[in-house]
């Protein structure tokens, strides 16, 4: 049992540092291709190679087959639509910032479902998680806001889709409940890379040239982050608890920025690292209450 908990731990802990290091490959895309069709094309191939896990596990017994394949559809449309606008934003918001920062900002999400929850479902948290929240602000303004008291347009544009983000996760524990995941996993892949292609062919001009010439960071996003990225976050919450789950994939801000630092050569000013550690210790703070519970 050690051994499938420890087993469990280090394919979670890959699995988060390939999606931290994605940001690294995702700012490493844009010197060749446009943001929504780099994002159209890592999705499609995401998408197509995790479909064939729809098909396993087939047999389940399901009381409400109906909802159970309503709540799959609409869920994953749903998840879709959200996750590709966040994604849309935070790949135009990746070129005017660095793949670091963008990793710390768009981990507000983690503080921001509370305060959406308590908005528009009235539903209370624990109070260490508001104390998690200020910090968070706090570790915000250190990281972003510059000496003129403004916010940079990469990092106002990774701060929305921070905040879509949020309502992703609201919006896939709604319907993930009674349905199938990876069935929803696969239908949100699919419609974030129509939205994509539907946002490129309107305001980009794509081309095979610009894909060829992004290959190696589409291939790391789309399989690497996407596909094998998915299937082993699936196989290691099979044995890791949901508390140290929830911890270990906290790490993927502190993973994009060394891979910012290794792969891109970026660097952070004292400002900025005080406020990633600060950011880190809230997002670290507002797990506690899941590892009660």
């Amino acid at each position: 049992m050690k051994n499938r908990k420890l087993l469990g731990n280090i394919l979670l802990l890959i699995t988060t540092a390939i999606w931290g290091t994605a940001f690294a490959f995702q700012r490493m895309g844009m010197d060749s291709i446009e943001p929504a069709t780099f994002s159209a094309v890592r999705m499609l191939l995401a998408a197509v190679a995790v479909t064939p896990l729809v098909f396993l596990g087939k047999g389940k017994e399901i009381p409400d087959k109906r909802a159970y394949r309503k709540n799959t559809i609409v869920g994953g449309i749903l998840c879709g639509l959200c996750l590709g606008t966040a994604t849309i934003f935070q790949q135009v918001g990746i070129v005017q910032t660095s793949a670091g920062k963008a990793g710390f900002i768009t981990a507000m999400y983690m503080l921001l479902v509370p305060v959406i929850n308590l908005i528009l479902f009235r539903k209370k948290s624990p109070v260490v998680v508001w104390i998690a929240v200020l910090i968070g602000i706090l570790g915000m303004y250190l990281l972003c806001i510059n000496e003129e008291f403004s916010l940079s347009r990469g990092d106002a544009l990774v701060s929305v889709c921070a905040l879509i983000f949020s309502f992703h996760i609201i919006c896939t524990d709604h319907f993930v409940q009674n349905a199938n995941p990876i069935g929803m996993s696969v239908i949100q892949l699919y419609v974030t890379a129509l939205l994509s292609a539907a946002v490129a062919a309107f305001t980009e001009s794509p081309s095979i040239n610009d894909v060829k010439a992004a290959i190696i960071p589409i291939l790391y996003c789309g399989l690497g982050s996407g596909a094998i990225g998915y299937t082993l976050q699936i196989v290691a919450q099979k044995f890791t608890e949901p508390a140290v789950a929830s911890l270990l994939m906290s790490l993927e801000a502190v993973f994009a920025v060394l891979g910012g630092t290794l792969i891109l050569g970026e660097k952070m000013t004292g400002r900025e690292a005080i406020g990633c550690l600060v950011m880190f210790i809230a997002v670290i703070l507002a797990q506690i209450p899941s590892r009660k519970k």
